[in-house]
């Protein structure tokens, strides 16, 4: 215990009520190495915190909260900022998809044309079984018959 002077030490329980938190937390602050402690013979851990008044004890945990409240007051900060750019991010694009509809003009709707037959039903009938039927432009024929050449 020399080398704790001006600490008390006091089990986790008490350190808990002097320090107005829970004894998890205690437990917490002991595993992450930011609390000073050691074990007796019978494996109770017992901590070292300021012996000095209540207050000192208290000043300690409101530096740390003023740092905590710094800290999140800069990270809302940085999510407002973070926000606005995303929001002036999506009108930039919604300008350019704005401006591409009006620069490419609509697609034609291809109506379908009417062919006029230009053979009777028995010249096709008489030259069937000679030749195969071509395809009619634009159809594409099935890839079964592309592919057997029939």
């Amino acid at each position: 215990m020399d080398g704790y002077k001006g600490l008390d030490r006091v089990t986790v329980a008490e350190a808990a009520r002097r320090l107005s938190v829970k004894e998890q937390a205690i437990r917490k602050r002991i595993s992450r190495g930011t609390l000073q402690h050691d074990k007796d013979e019978d494996g109770r851990v017992y901590v070292y915190i300021a012996s000095g008044p209540q207050d000192e004890v208290q000043s300690i945990d409101a530096q740390a909260n003023t740092h905590l409240e710094a800290l999140v007051n800069t990270l809302q900060e940085q999510n407002r900022f973070l926000r606005e750019e995303l929001a002036r991010k999506d009108a930039i694009l919604l300008n350019m998809t704005e401006a591409m509809k009006a620069l490419t003009p609509p697609p034609q709707e291809m109506a379908p044309e009417r062919q006029e037959p230009s053979e009777t039903a028995s010249e096709v009938q008489s030259d069937a079984h000679h030749l195969p039927p071509e395809p009619q432009e634009g159809v594409q024929r099935p890839w079964w018959r592309r592919m057997f050449g029939s």
